[in-house]
C-alpha cells in the first residue's frame, strides 16, 4: 500500500516509540499523584514541556499540553471570548472545522464574526484581514499553512496587523510544522499536534502569549495550570516532544518530500488531461490538491484505495461529509471542480518509487472513470 495521506496522519516514528514505551510500562504513574511513579511522570511531563518551549522560543509557563489541533482551537477561541465576555472574531474562511464551528458557536451566543475570503490561489490578503478588523474585535484566526491545499499564509504581516490593533492572533501550526519553522514572535497563541509530526494521536500543543486574557473551558482539575483539566497523556507527551525534536533536527527531509511530491505532479500533468492544482504560490512541500474534469472526488478516491494507493478527498476532521470542501469553495472555485478535488500529501517514508507507481496507478483510475 501507497500512504499518501500524510497531512492525515503519520507513523509513528521508531525513535518516538522508543522514548514512549517507558511511560507505557514501568513509568505509568498520574503526573499529578504524589508519591514516587507520580513525580516520574510529571518531571517527563516538564522536560517535554521545556523541549517543546525551546523549540518554539517561548517560556515553559506558556506551552500548555491538550488532546489534539481541534481542542487547542476550540481552547484558544471559546477561551478568549469567555474571558471577554462579548466582541468580535475575524476568521478566515479556511481555518480548520474546529476553529469554523466554534466561531459559529460562539456567534450564537451573540459574539459577532467575520469570515475573511481568501484569493483564487488560496492565499488571504493581510489586508482583508485588517480591513474586517473592528473597534470591539477580540480574536483572529488565520492558519500557517492550510490542510487541504497546503498554501502557506502571510501569519507575519497579519501579526503585526493583530498586534497594532490589540487583537489576540492566533496561527493553527499543525499542519506546517512538521516542514516548516514554527516560531512564537508573530502570534498571541498557536497550535502543533503530535500525530502530524510522526507522533502518537492524542497530544498537541497550545501556546499562549503570556499576560494574554485567555479562560480554561475544561473544568475538573488543576491540570495545565488550570486552563485544562484533565489526567495528562503523559507517554503521549513524551512522544509528542522527542517528534517535534526530530522534525526540528531532520528538517532537510522536507527537501526530499517536496522531491517525491514534485516527480509525481510531473508524471501528472504530463500523462493526464484535464487535471488542475487547487492552491499556489508557497505551499508546503507534502501537498497537492488536484481536480480531474469528469471525475467525482469519491469515486477516486476508492479507485485508488482499490488498486493499493490510500488519498484523501480533504481534511480528515471532515472525512464522512456530504458537503463539498469550504476551503476550495472559499477560493472561489466551480462546483464541478471542487466536487472532484482529491488531496495527495507525501511524507518522509515515501519514496520516488511511490510517486511513480501512485502516478501510474492514477492514470488508469482516472481512464476508467471516464470511460
Amino acid at each position: 500500500m501507497i500512504y499518501l495521506d500524510n497531512a492525515a496522519t503519520t507513523r509513528v516514528d521508531d525513535r518516538v516509540l522508543d522514548a514512549m514505551l517507558p511511560y507505557l510500562k514501568e513509568n505509568f504513574g498520574n503526573s499529578q499523584s504524589q508519591h514516587h511513579y507520580g513525580r516520574v511522570a510529571a518531571n517527563a511531563l516538564l522536560s517535554s514541556r521545556d523541549k517543546i518551549a525551546g523549540i518554539l522560543g517561548c517560556r515553559s509557563e506558556e506551552v500548555y499540553f491538550v488532546s489534539g489541533g481541534t481542542e487547542a482551537g476550540n481552547t484558544a477561541l471559546k477561551g478568549v471570548c469567555l474571558a471577554h465576555g462579548s466582541g468580535h472574531l475575524v476568521i478566515s474562511a479556511i481555518e480548520h472545522p474546529s476553529v469554523i464551528e466554534s466561531a459559529k458557536q460562539m456567534s450564537k451566543l451573540g459574539f459577532g464574526v467575520t469570515f475573511v475570503k481568501p484569493d483564487e490561489c488560496g492565499v488571504v490578503n493581510p489586508c482583508d484581514v485588517a480591513s474586517a478588523i473592528r473597534s470591539d474585535t477580540i480574536f483572529c484566526a488565520v492558519m500557517a499553512a492550510n490542510n487541504e491545499t497546503g498554501v502557506i499564509q502571510p501569519i507575519k504581516e497579519i501579526g503585526e496587523i493583530c498586534r497594532d490593533r490589540g487583537v489576540f492572533y492566533f496561527a493553527d501550526c499543525v499542519q506546517s510544522a512538521g516542514t516548516q519553522p514554527v516560531c512564537t514572535e508573530f502570534c498571541d497563541g498557536l497550535s502543533i499536534s503530535s500525530h502530524k509530526l510522526y507522533g502518537p494521536k492524542g497530544a498537541a500543543a497550545l501556546y499562549i502569549r503570556g499576560g494574554s486574557k485567555v479562560s480554561g473551558i475544561i473544568s475538573g482539575g488543576m491540570q495545565e495550570r488550570g486552563l485544562r483539566g484533565g489526567t495528562v497523556n503523559v507517554a503521549a507527551v513524551v512522544g509528542f516532544a522527542e517528534a517535534f525534536k526530530a522534525s526540528v533536527e531532520d528538517r532537510e527531509r522536507s527537501k526530499k518530500i517536496g522531491e517525491i511530491r514534485d516527480r509525481f505532479l510531473k508524471r501528472v500533468f504530463s500523462e493526464i488531461e484535464g487535471v488542475h492544482i487547487n492552491g499556489s504560490g508557497n505551499v508546503l512541500p507534502s501537498h497537492a490538491n488536484l481536480s480531474f474534469d469528469g471525475c467525482e472526488g469519491e469515486n477516486i478516491l476508492f479507485g485508488l484505495d482499490l488498486n493499493g494507493v490510500a488519498v484523501s478527498t480533504g481534511s480528515a476532521c471532515s472525512a464522512g461529509a456530504v458537503s463539498p470542501s469550504h476551503v476550495l469553495e472559499a477560493m472561489g472555485l466551480s462546483k464541478e471542480r471542487v466536487a472532484s478535488a482529491v488531496r495527495f500529501s507525501f511524507g518522509k517514508d515515501n519514496t520516488l518509487e511511490d510517486a511513480d507507481r501512485a502516478a501510474d496507478i492514477l492514470k488508469k483510475v482516472i481512464e476508467k472513470i471516464r470511460r
